[in-house]
């Protein structure tokens, strides 16, 4: 995977009030088109009496489906301006979908962009973002002997240790970032002096949470 893919973390709810106006958010992560087509929906569905339900989304590890819709509201001031959010934060299978209830008073082109913009940078905020992020993965077995230094050793790094199985030796399942793969081998022929057995098991991908770095 050449580009790191980023997408939001889960569905999440917003809402503000502008002059009046009511407008509530709805940002879910999907993978296909038709999921996303299929929240729009949804939310239509709930919000059968707004005035208007606007929507983008943005799918595909590479983002090469991307729709917008103004729903009625006039054209270039909300599904284009929702859909350059997703761009500027550079996600990817995430669909968001902001209802208005009109209150009364006209927003007026720039206030209704204005508008629409908040609402999905709102929600994109109160969701999270993740990245899926490739990693190498390692069956490495070892004797008891060398498992506290291991232990330690793996805490300090940016390695991740998924599984440990504690039988007549001890096995672990360990991760490693694509460019850190060679540095987890050299580390552990390192800290076991060569006593070590290393099986590449292939690549995973996994969603990795942006703001603790953590795998969810």
């Amino acid at each position: 995977m050449e580009k790191t893919v980023r997408m939001t973390k889960e569905y999440t709810e917003t809402s503000f009030v502008e002059k009046k106006s009511k407008f509530i958010s709805y940002i879910s992560p999907v993978y296909t088109e038709q999921e996303a087509v299929n929240f729009i929906n949804s939310i239509k569905k709930k919000h059968y009496d707004a005035t208007h339900n606007c929507s983008a989304f943005i799918i595909g590890d590479s983002a090469n489906i991307q729709r917008s819709s103004d729903d009625g509201e006039p054209s270039g001031t909300a599904g284009v301006p929702m859909l350059e959010v997703l761009r500027k934060e550079g996600l990817t299978n995430t669909v968001v979908v902001v209802t208005r209830y009109f209150g009364g008073i006209l927003l007026g082109a720039g206030g209704l962009i204005r508008a629409y913009t908040q609402g999905v940078a709102d929600a994109v905020r109160a969701a999270g973002i993740v990245k899926l992020q490739p990693y190498e993965v390692y069956n490495v077995n070892i004797d008891y002997s060398f498992l506290s230094k291991l232990q330690y050793e793996l805490a300090r790094k940016d390695y991740v240790a998924a599984d440990t199985q504690y039988l007549d030796t001890v096995t672990m399942k360990l991760l490693a970032e694509q460019q850190l793969s060679e540095s987890l081998q050299e580390d552990l022929v390192q800290w076991t002096n060569g006593n070590v057995s290393i099986v590449h098991l292939g690549t995973e991908v996994l969603k990795v949470d942006e703001a603790t770095g953590t795998i969810i």
